[in-house]
């Protein structure tokens, strides 16, 4: 394995970038927001190359930032790591600066929106109490809100949901970069399956979490 560069410079921003800077670094992070994932569930949701996602992995885990621990097959953040949160936050909303690619790849999962969703959530105040199982395009999200903490997990859960709802990964990236009005997204790109008489609460976390976004 080639040796690891270095800034070597008297500076927080650049011994920052010595841990992260390295190219895919930040997006495995950013997917380990998710909850822990195996190997091959990077490997397909990143479509990195094998011997790149190895050497990552390594140094992610040798900084510090990500572990697997006895016994798991699955890679997890550390405390450490998971402090790279509003890093990754910070960087998602910049990137929205930017026109999109005129032919993008999408990932193969939507572990990527774990985090933007925790982020926004976290940032409403006087949340519901409620689980809610988010489905985007083939892909699900389980949320857990109270009014302490919110928790988002790519993939389903044992924990019985309030409401069930479904949506786009285009319409919530729309959603999410401002091109996209919350009432419309709502009510033209939202389908409730069930829980009905929870969605008032949800949508309106929802609606303070967009506008607080922009």
């Amino acid at each position: 394995m080639t040796a690891k560069r270095h800034y070597n410079l008297l500076c927080p921003i650049a011994r920052a970038l010595d841990a992260v800077g390295d190219r895919w670094a930040l997006l495995i992070l950013r997917d380990l927001h998710a909850g822990p994932a195996r190997y091959q569930e990077l490997h397909e949701g990143l479509g990195i190359a094998t011997n790149l996602l190895s050497t990552r992995l390594t140094e992610l885990t040798e900084t510090g930032l990500i572990c697997k621990p006895d016994g798991s097959s699955a890679y997890e953040l550390t405390e450490l790591g998971r402090g790279t949160d509003r890093i990754l936050w910070e960087l998602a909303r910049f990137g929205g600066v930017f026109d999109r690619s005129p032919d993008p790849r999408e990932p193969g999962n939507l572990r990527t929106l774990a985090l933007p969703l925790r982020i926004v959530l976290d940032a409403v105040p006087n949340r519901p109490d409620l689980t809610v199982r988010l489905h985007i395009d083939d892909d699900v999200f389980t949320i857990v809100s109270t009014r302490a903490t919110v928790d988002v997990r790519y993939g389903d859960s044992s924990v019985p949901a309030d409401l069930v709802v479904r949506t786009s990964y285009e319409a919530f990236l729309d959603v999410g970069e401002g091109s996209l009005p919350a009432a419309d997204f709502v009510s033209g790109h939202v389908e409730v399956i069930e829980g009905s008489q929870n969605a008032a609460a949800f949508f309106g976390m929802m609606g303070a979490a967009i506008a607080h976004q922009h």
